[in-house]
């Protein structure tokens, strides 16, 4: 065992078996910016730098704010991708918004001239701080009341006295956002000596806050970044000492230095270049776009179906995203771009690299592509880092066996708690290999050799589950064969 001092309960992946489990739901956390500066008392609401929880699209509106804006605020199309979604949505979600409109706004007022009409006025923006909003010679509550309609991008004031409308022009000021003012860094956050956390530092916050165990993390337009996608992955390894998660991260069509990926060959060279290589996440490229000229990453059609694929199997992630329709209909390589697209035999040349993408097969266009990033064809690739449902069913395993017997961490580790972890653990295999997410005989082992004197004297104990996730069905082949053997009926009696 390790020569750490060691002190709960803890999973790790061993070395791969040369021959050849449980949380109750997949949890997505997605990092980014969300419009803040459109929700009341935002400063005193957690929604900076703090995990919060979204269940439907109101719900997302009315604690983080909804924009059309998805470049500037990115945790917007997450919202409309699982919240919006013409195959029927999913969730919850987890976002994670590093934009706080007490700082990052522009140094000056915007001022505007307000023509009332019925006692009603209206400003056209999703950068404006609506708690900074103030009309001349009134006051809040008193004369009128503020309402923001997401809908139209609509900042709605009203006369708060029917009987006594505000009418004409009224002078107003207010203060906006600078989204453009977020870098990489805000993304990547940390957690300081102080015990503040931001960025991907906040994902730490979320088993202790809300007990709940991220396993898929995203950050749209932002994990093209190498640094952010390098601390993606970081951030996503033994979260809170424990949880391990899957990245799901994109190749950017054009990256920050201005060059241009919109082929094939880029993409593979971008990838290789920049590192997005690791066994521990799923890379996609190019983006896509949908009848209403939405533009998506496919990291994020991704990761809504997984969250679909998962709860289809009770929450045991033991199918791919590839092969899952989306509600696209076009592959999107920039607005400048002249590529026009690809089909499934030119999309292997992404695939067999470890890069996923989309194509129309079947009538409909999908996800394709079931690999990690680490993997490459024809490279010595552990056979763990091969498909994307490998990685996360052992990620599964792991976080599970910590979960439960996490909770019984300093009572007295008798002989009968051995051999009822074992017989726990095994009964949750056998469970496993029935709904076809392992194969084998996956057993739970308690090797005298991993447990020696000096480690139990310790109180450190150890288990081994070898376990063989269940492969997809990667390609099916048929060969058939011409005979003359056929012409032998015009003989027969």
């Amino acid at each position: 065992m390790s020569n750490e001092y060691l002190y709960g309960a803890y999973g790790h992946l061993g070395e791969t078996v040369a021959q050849s489990a449980i949380q109750s739901g997949t949890v997505p956390v997605y990092i980014g910016l969300a419009p803040v500066n459109l929700i009341r008392n935002y400063a005193t609401a957690g929604i900076i730098n703090a995990p919060v929880k979204v269940s439907n699209y109101i719900d997302a509106q009315k604690k983080v704010g909804y924009s059309p804006d998805w470049s500037n605020f990115t945790l917007c199309e997450a919202i409309e991708a699982h919240f919006n979604n013409a195959k029927g949505n999913i969730g919850p979600i987890y976002v994670v918004n590093v934009l706080d409109p007490t700082t990052h706004r522009k140094n000056a007022v915007t001022p505007v001239n307000l023509v009332f009409s019925n006692g009603q006025a209206t400003i056209s923006s999703d950068t404006i701080i609506l708690d900074t909003l103030a009309l001349e010679d009134k006051t809040e509550g008193t004369d009128y009341t503020v309402d923001y309609n997401f809908t139209k991008k609509l900042v709605v004031i009203s006369s708060k006295n029917p009987a006594n409308k505000i009418t004409g022009s009224v002078s107003a000021t207010y203060y906006e956002v600078t989204p453009s003012s977020i870098d990489q860094d805000d993304i990547i956050g940390g957690v300081t000596g102080a015990g503040v956390h931001t960025g991907l530092g906040v994902i730490s916050l979320i088993y202790q806050e809300q007990y709940a165990v991220s396993n898929l993390i995203l950050a749209p337009k932002w994990s093209e970044v190498p640094a952010v996608y390098n601390a993606m992955v970081a951030a996503a390894t033994q979260i809170n000492g424990h949880w391990d998660a899957f990245v799901i991260a994109d190749i950017p069509i054009v990256d920050l230095s201005g060059t241009v990926v919109d082929t094939i060959t880029n993409a593979k060279t971008w990838k290789t270049t920049n590192g997005y290589t690791s066994e521990r996440s799923k890379v996609f490229w190019p983006q896509a776009k949908n009848n209403d000229n939405k533009i998506f990453h496919l990291s994020v059609m991704a990761a809504v179906e997984f969250l679909r694929a998962d709860n289809s199997h009770d929450g045991i992630p033991m199918e791919t995203c590839g092969n899952k329709t989306i509600p696209i209909t076009k592959q999107y390589f920039g607005a400048s771009s002249s590529n026009q697209g690809f089909d499934q035999l030119t999309a292997k040349e992404l695939t067999k690299e470890g890069i996923s993408t989309c194509i129309f097969w079947g009538g409909n266009w999908a996800l394709w592509g079931d690999h990690t990033a680490a993997y490459a064809y024809g490279a010595n690739t552990d056979p763990r880092s091969i498909f994307d449902v490998s990685m996360r069913m052992m990620f599964f395993i792991t976080n599970d066996f910590q979960r439960e017997w996490g909770q019984l961490i300093d009572t007295p580790f008798s002989r009968q708690m051995k051999d009822r972890i074992i017989n726990r653990e095994q009964e949750k295999l056998d469970g496993y290999v029935a709904v076809g997410a392992l194969i084998g005989t996956p057993t739970v082992e308690f090797i005298e050799t991993n447990n020696n004197v000096t480690d139990m004297m310790n109180g450190d104990f150890r288990w081994d589950i070898p376990v063989t996730p269940t492969p997809p069905l990667k390609s099916a082949s048929v060969y058939v064969a011409y005979t003359s053997a056929g012409f032998n009926a015009y003989f027969a009696e």
